[in-house]
């Protein structure tokens, strides 16, 4: 007698933003379902690190530097719709195709200098989460900085891949903190729209510094590698999804399905970023406010529209933002580091299977917390660490543009045409600031 065995139940696969899922079929998905990498970063963008320079830009410069919102905007764009193909493209991070293309020494200094920059910018951001969070509840400011670099690890180590997106996703929301701020505050708005639509800049040192710091905190090395690492990442996340080299039929919906992400994500990144600089412009700037040196005197640019709840804004603001920002921080970090030494990467792997990538996440976070409880003025770091993301941004896009280029790494999706020149032209832009500001706070003029 044949005894029938019952199969086991199908397990569906993920509704695939690209249409691409066996389950569903083709599809023209919602803009909710197509938004990932490029909204995650796009948000990120806008980490305690961006709050605080953009806030001093406003309270130091009033709307002078507003118009870099708007024609960085193309910028950012193209250099994020760049970092994402290649991720797409090949199935690997940046730091995974320099190394399979490129001499180790390239790949070890970019490494480095991505190293470098994100622990600063995480220890900073530990930081000043420590800070907004004091404001509301005074304690003991070492117990905070560890409670979120704990809160983060645990994200990035515990949580499985799908969900931790969609935690990501939700702390976005954090960022509407700062839309209605503007509304409230009494904003020149025939002055704004003059400082918007006409570049002006003085030349000198602090407008420069403010400049390089603005670029480097808007167009970050962390954004590309995270992203293009991200986009890879998906492939496993989406099996129908494979690298375009290979299935080159995948390419029209993968790049539309990028350009429309990376578009709304860095659309709201900087609008989000104009609405801080307008208003500290606004509210600190006629009060003579012009440096911006701790918390307390951040949280006061929203009083206009939160009052005495002011700094409960503020810190919902810098804890929410601090939560995206820190995780992919110490994840794009642990990417280039895993791809450059051939260890398995990604959150969508098993904790003992991508023990060295998790370990990586975690030590990098620990490093960062060291460096906030090492006694530096939070405000004053989150600024400068913008200006060193600034000034070490500029090698790694030049790297990473001629590796887009280049048939083959990228076959028949290599960068060519306007993303191509517009990448070069955001590369140059990021050079002669940093250039500019050099000259002039080493040579200052008599």
């Amino acid at each position: 007698m044949n005894v029938q065995v019952p199969a086991p139940p199908a397990v569906a696969e993920p509704e695939d933003p690209e249409g691409l899922s066996a389950a569903v079929g083709p599809s023209k998905p919602r803009l909710l379902g197509v938004l990932g990498p490029g909204l995650i970063t796009g948000a990120s963008d806008d980490d305690p690190s961006g709050i605080a320079t953009y806030g001093q830009a406003g309270a130091q410069l009033g709307y002078g530097l507003t118009w870099t919102m708007l024609y960085s905007l193309p910028l950012m764009v193209v250099v994020q719709m760049v970092s994402a193909r290649i991720g797409r493209t090949t199935g690997h991070g940046i730091a995974g195709v320099l190394r399979l293309h490129y001499p180790n020494g390239l790949l070890q200094a970019v490494v480095i200098l991505l190293l470098f920059a994100n622990v600063l910018n995480l220890g900073a951001d530990l930081g000043a989460m420590a800070d907004a969070l004091n404001l509301l509840l005074p304690g003991p400011r070492w117990l905070y900085v560890a409670l979120f670099a704990g809160t983060c690890v645990y994200m990035q180590l515990l949580l499985r891949y799908t969900r931790y997106v969609a935690v990501l996703k939700w702390l976005t929301l954090s960022l509407f903190a700062y839309l209605g701020v503007v509304m409230f505050a009494h904003v020149s708005w025939p002055e704004l729209g003059w400082a918007m639509a006409v570049p002006r800049l003085d030349g000198s040192a602090t407008s420069l510094t403010t400049l390089v710091a603005i670029f480097g905190t808007t167009i970050s090395p962390y954004l590309f590698f995270w992203q293009a690492a991200e986009e890879a990442e998906d492939l496993h996340a989406y099996p129908r999804r494979r690298d375009l080299m290979h299935a080159p039929d995948q390419g029209p919906r993968a790049l539309h399905r990028i350009e429309v992400d990376t578009i709304v994500g860095m659309t709201f990144s900087n609008v989000v970023a104009l609405a801080i600089m307008v208003t500290t412009a606004a509210v600190l700037h006629p009060l003579g406010i012009t440096d911006i040196q701790t918390s307390a005197q951040a949280a006061e640019a929203l009083r206009p529209i939160a009052g005495p709840l002011s700094a409960g804004v503020f810190a919902l603001g810098i804890i929410g933002t601090g939560l995206l920002a820190v995780p992919v921080l110490a994840g794009s970090a642990a990417y280039a580091v895993g791809e450059a030494r051939r260890w398995p990467v990604g959150f969508g792997r098993r904790l003992l299977e991508a023990r060295a990538f998790y370990g990586t996440v975690a030590l990098a976070t620990l490093v960062g917390m060291i460096i906030s409880l090492g006694g530096v003025d939070p405000i004053r770091a989150l600024y400068w660490s913008a200006v060193v993301n600034g000034v070490l941004a500029v090698p790694i896009m030049a790297v990473m543009m001629l590796a887009a280029a280049r048939t083959d790494i990228m076959g028949a999706f290599a960068v060519r045409g306007p993303l191509q020149w517009l990448g070069w032209v955001a590369t140059a832009c990021m050079l002669l600031a940093v250039v500019a500001m050099l000259l002039c706070t080493l040579l200052p003029l008599r």
